[in-house]
């Protein structure tokens, strides 16, 4: 079975550009908005992660569901697995996860799994997110490694209002499509 190409909407958001001097949350989250922003361009629900390590840039992914027609394609796994490979290990533990979106349940376990130090996301999730917002899988107690989370705390406002566009415009684009 084929199905048609989804049409999303014009990304009108543009990339930001950090100074490289302070490798700080707001940059490391500042790449991951960008990666967001290239997920939209590419028809994709517009979320970014990076992987930093020892103020290094290890891993760059944003959502690739729907070209690689893969559930599992989501920017926290793409990540995870480009810097396991970067690294040559598949323990994360002196890493830090950057996403625009509290990570789902599927990759709420993998930044568990990969032993990551820390997870930093801007916006939370109340229904999906398993680090804080629908649940919390870092808590619980039979879990043998938890994580350092910042929640909210970086680049909110803005991660959030890329996401709440993205799904305003896409659905105004569906019901002209289906006039």
């Amino acid at each position: 079975m084929t199905h048609a190409k989804k049409t999303s909407p014009e990304c009108p958001f543009e990339k930001r550009f950090p100074s490289q001097l302070e490798r700080d949350d707001t940059f490391f989250m500042s790449l991951a908005y960008n990666q967001a922003i290239d997920a939209w361009r590419n028809d994709e629900v517009p979320i970014g992660a990076v992987i930093e390590r020892d103020g290094e840039v290890v891993a760059l992914a944003h959502n690739t569901v729907e070209a690689a027609h893969d559930p599992t394609a989501h920017a926290e796994m793409l990540a995870i697995t480009q810097a396991a490979a970067a690294i040559d290990n598949w323990r994360l533990e002196e890493c830090t996860l950057y996403v625009t979106k509290e990570p789902c349940p599927m990759c709420s376990g993998a930044t568990l799994m990969s032993r990551l130090k820390r997870v930093c996301y801007a916006v939370k999730d109340p229904n999906m997110g398993c680090l804080g917002g629908a649940t919390d899988l870092n808590e619980l107690p039979r879990v043998n490694h938890h994580l350092e989370i910042s929640a909210g705390e970086v680049m909110k406002e803005e991660c959030l209002t890329l996401l709440q566009a993205f799904f305003k415009l896409k659905r105004s684009v569906e019901d002209t499509a289906g006039d």
